[in-house]
């Protein structure tokens, strides 16, 4: 699996050294490891999965330890995207016990919560079994985590929608209503008033009947959310699409939904709960005798 490096997104580090800050205080405390523990005292730690897991944040995990203290060794055992067995060693620590101590948490954390985003992700390929269809995330993210939580999608199988509200144009049923009573006109005049004030960006627009889809079509989308439909509606809704955009299914789909849905011809599914329902998967921080 081809990932991004997603240190390449200049925020990572500065969130990883906010939540650093959120456990350390602004004096940049451990007063429990300061008290016990000597700051002479060598270790080495192994990073541990205590359930299989698809993995996603270790290289994320490794700079925090870094972060802490640049003269810690951290050795990756498994890359960002693999499928761990239970027990696995996944990160190997060496160094100041006090300054890995310090770290665990935080990098527990990142690690955690990314695996658990991976690892939904990666049972919801497997459910719809059609590779030809991409599963697409949403904007439903934790505040502040959507680098890491988009990245863990992909770690995942699925691919990233939109990043915000700065890089597409999706045009959804608040909008229509605000423009309707403005303007008094449908989608397809929306869509092209979209189209007019950013012409080098995507253009989609969410539509709920057949109806409201023949519309927008008129005005040539780049591609359609069709929201909330059966299979039987969603066949027919991608035959009128054909050769006009792309289409993506969306709306209250789950494990049990979305084979059927992956096989109505649609080019994407999106799914909020790869993100904002992701529970996180247990690993832990185990000391070397």
């Amino acid at each position: 699996m081809e990932l991004p490096d997603i240190f390449e997104k200049p925020e990572i580090v500065k969130l990883i050294q906010l939540a650093l800050i959120e456990d350390l205080g602004p004096d940049k405390r451990d007063v429990t490891s300061d008290s016990l523990v000597p700051p002479e005292e060598v270790a080495e730690a192994h990073m541990v999965a205590r359930e299989a897991c698809r993995l996603a944040g270790v290289t994320v995990a490794a700079e925090v330890f870094r972060q802490v203290d640049p003269d810690l060794e951290c050795e990756v055992c498994v890359a960002d995207g693999s499928v761990v067995d239970q027990g696995a060693v996944v990160l190997v620590i060496k160094g100041s016990a006090q300054r890995i101590l310090t770290a665990e948490r935080t990098a527990l954390n990142f690690i955690q919560r990314m695996s658990g985003v991976a690892t939904v992700t990666a049972e919801y390929v497997r459910q719809a079994g059609n590779p030809e269809v991409m599963l697409l995330d949403t904007r439903k993210t934790t505040p502040a985590l959507r680098p890491f939580e988009k990245y863990s999608v992909l770690c995942g199988g699925g691919t990233n929608h939109r990043y915000g509200l700065f890089d597409a144009v999706l045009i959804k049923d608040n909008h229509l209503a605000s423009w309707k009573k403005k303007h008094g006109t449908g989608v397809g005049e929306a869509v092209a008033a979209a189209r007019a004030k950013y012409p080098d960006l995507k253009i989609e627009v969410e539509v709920d009947t057949i109806e409201q889809l023949r519309e927008a079509l008129t005005t040539r989308p780049d591609w359609v959310l069709l929201d909330n439909m059966p299979p039987p509606v969603l066949r027919e809704c991608v035959a009128l699409c054909k050769g006009i955009c792309q289409t993506e299914a969306s709306g209250g789909i789950n494990l049990d939904t979305i084979h059927g849905i992956a096989q109505t011809g649609v080019d994407a599914i999106s799914v909020g709960a790869l993100t904002h329902s992701a529970p996180s998967i247990d690993l832990a921080l185990d000391f070397v005798a």
